[in-house]
Parts: C-alpha cells; structure tokens; sequence
C-alpha cells in the first residue's frame, strides 16, 4: 500500500497543509464552479443530445454532434467560432495549421513572449532547416523579450506602430522556461494597448496548458487566435486525442481550410467515434483543472516547508497554468521525486524511471509518464533535464488525491536517499 510507503513526518506536514492551503483550495473551487456553470450553460444552449454520440464516418457530412462541439468550445472561450478535431494531433500541429493559414510570403510575425518553447522553434524556423517551416515559406519573425516575467509595452507598442506585422503571438504559459505564465489581466493590457495603434494585426495567444484556470480565456479579453490541445486541460484527461482553434469566425474558417482544404473548410472530418469524449471531456475539464492546480499548490507547499525555496509559482501565488516548477538542488533528489511519481502512476508504475537521451534534447532527461492517454499533461507527470540547477516541470493530477499520494511518495523517496 502506498500510504504504509510514506514518511510519517511528511503525512503529518499533509494534514498541517490542509488547515494553512485552505482559503487557496476555496478560491480554486469558485473558479472551477464559475467556469463549469459556463460550460453547462454551453451545453443546454445547444441542446446536446444522444444522437450526437453517433459514429460519422468516411467524409464526416452532416455531424450535427461535431457542430455543437465547436460551438461549446467557442463558447468557453470567449469567440465566435471554433475548430475542434482528431485530426488536430497536438498542440504544435494546431498552432502549426494556424500560422501557416493566416500567414503569407513577405508577412512578419512576432512572439511578444520572447522565444516559444523548443517544439515551436524548427516550426517557425529559428533552428532547423526544414522546407516546411514558416521562414522557408517566406514568413519573417521577430521576436520581442518580456521584462521581469511582463509585456515590453513600450516596445510592442513603438515596433507596432510602423503598420507591416501581419500576426503577433502570446505564449501564455512559461512552458519549459524560467519565467512565470502570463496572466489573463496582462494579456488584456497589452491586448488593449496594441488595439489603440493598431487595428489589423492578428492577435493569436497560445492557450496551452492555460485553460479553465482563471475565469476569463484570451478570447473574452481580445483575442483573435487561440489555439490548444485536448491532451491538456479541455480534454478533461478523458480525450485521446485532438486540439482545437477558437476565434473570430473568418480567421477560424481560413484554419479549416488549412487542415482540410479550400472550398471544403469545416463541412468535412470524421469524427473517429469520438464525440462522447469531447462532449465529456470539455464538461469535466474544470474538475480536472482544479485538481491538477490542487496538486501544484500542495507540492509547492510541501517543497517550499522542506526548505527547497525555489518553486514556482510559490504555493500561494495566483496561477495562470497547470504548470509547477521544482528545483531539488542535485541529481539524486531529481532522479528519485520522478521515479516516485512513475511508481504512483497508475499505468506502468512498474517501469524504473532513470536519465536517458532524449531525440531532440540536447541533455539526458528524466520523466514520469504513466498515463491513461500517452502524453496527456493533464495527468500527472514530470520531467526535466538532468542539469543544474535540477529544475523539475509537474503538470497534471486528475484528483487530487492520487496527486497528493504521488507527491507524498516522491518527497518520501527523496527523504530516504538524503538520510
């Protein structure tokens, strides 16, 4: 039994985490109770029934159950339309489709964000040298850094102002970086901020990781583009696949077009069987979020009353994403919090989690992995380059229980291999 597993003191620290993280876990359950009556509202709108369940096969005609999908999604995130499909591998493939259809030969493009997690950067063509990348197509892209862990307004703006971007982009969540997310009020700012000088350029936020977790999406704030995976918070840890692009219907349709082809737009796509698990998906989302933010703000904690200070968020800072940082100090404590939370995992919780090379990390990684959907962030699970300063990226926890229990036996891995 994992609990007779766990040091005792660390229990203890648990139910003491109870009392002190109490008004935090309240303020997660109002967001999730805001977020959810406005899915459910969605879905009565639009009168989901059965017969949306239905299998459509072969072309995809007709799918009356795919439609209210998309009119769910664009619901919840605040736009006017959305294209919600299997055929949308991941989050990549849909920020991919997305650029390459709203920009052309000759158009710039800029990150807002600073440089976009590496699974971007041979897409766009900052490395690599693949012909199917942005830059050999003939798009340019700048990019502009953000100051303390916020919007360069001033140089957005003047860089703006000279009237020849086509698109600017904003990563909302750090991904695998050492800044922290950015927030829906941020966003909002600098989206204001860049409508007072310019009105044509296309403002597209990368969502991921991101949705459900404050009470406003991008496209509630100004948005024209937002794009995300079900393999992340929308999937609710029930899709098994897919990603969606939510915004204003025109951009929305040249998307379509993008993934399927013109004329065609979004009449087509075979739904694989899986409308009952988009359907569910999106409706447990917000559960699933706050559980994954649950477990983030109790390791923090955890870490941070065992004198490993440097996590982030910190345990009662507001959160924009799923995502927690963890600094364990050396490789020992690295290597034995992830096989922890490996062996709490409840698909191959037999599998002995050690540092590997990884195809496309330049350094050995270690990571915990064991979910019912593969690659599903929305399930527990962590990894990290094995360098200093043994930084570990946790996302994910479909309850907070199982979280809680996968934690608990890490810290309890680490305390044995220190004493």
């Amino acid at each position: 039994m994992i609990l007779e597993q766990i040091n005792p003191d660390l229990l203890t620290l648990a139910k003491e985490s109870d009392t002190v993280l109490h008004d935090i876990y309240k303020k997660i359950d109002s967001i999730c109770l805001t977020n959810s009556n406005r899915i459910l509202s969605a879905f009565i709108e639009n009168k989901v029934s059965y017969s949306d369940f239905s299998d459509i096969n072969g072309y995809g005609n007709y799918d009356e159950g795919r439609n209210k999908i998309e009119k769910i999604f664009a619901t919840v995130l605040g736009c006017e339309d959305a294209l919600v499909r299997p055929q949308i591998m991941s989050g990549t493939n849909a920020l991919y489709i997305t650029l390459s259809a709203l920009l052309k030969h000759g158009d710039t493009m800029i990150s807002l964000s600073g440089a976009p997690y590496d699974s971007l950067q041979e897409m766009i063509g900052i490395s690599g040298d693949s012909s199917q990348s942005l830059k050999a197509a003939g798009v340019k892209y700048e990019q502009i850094e953000l100051i303390n862990d916020d919007f360069d307004d001033h140089k957005i703006i003047e860089r703006l102002k000279e009237n020849n971007i086509k698109l600017v982009e904003i990563q909302r969540s750090r991904g695998y970086s050492h800044r922290k997310s950015l927030s829906i009020t941020k966003i909002e700012r600098i989206i204001k901020k860049i409508r007072e000088v310019n009105d044509e350029v296309i403002i597209m936020v990368d969502n991921c990781y991101g949705e459900l977790v404050e009470t406003k999406e991008p496209g509630h704030v100004g948005a024209d583009i937002v794009v995300g995976s079900l393999m992340k918070n929308l999937g609710g840890g029930i899709a098994p696949t897919g990603g969606y692009v939510a915004g204003n219907q025109d951009l929305v349709y040249m998307v379509a077009e993008r993934l399927t082809a013109p004329g065609i737009g979004k009449d087509l796509g075979a739904n694989f069987n899986l409308n009952n698990a988009f359907f569910k998906g999106i409706f447990m989302a917000p559960n699933a979020v706050k559980n994954a933010l649950k477990t983030a703000v109790f390791t923090a904690y955890m870490l941070e009353k065992l004198e490993y200070s440097n996590v982030s968020p910190r345990y009662d800072e507001p959160r924009t994403d799923i995502i927690q940082t963890l600094e364990l100090k050396s490789k020992e404590n690295l290597v034995s919090f992830t096989q922890g939370i490996q062996q709490t995992s409840p698909i191959d919780s037999f599998v002995h989690v050690l540092p590997a090379p990884m195809p496309g990390y330049p350094f050995d990684e270690v990571m915990a992995a064991g979910s019912f959907t593969q690659g599903s962030t929305i399930e527990l699970s962590a990894d990290a380059p094995v360098i200093e300063p043994y930084t570990l990226y946790m996302q994910g926890g479909l309850t907070f229980e199982y979280g809680k229990l996968s934690i608990l036996l890490a810290l309890s891995n680490m305390k044995r291999k220190l004493d």
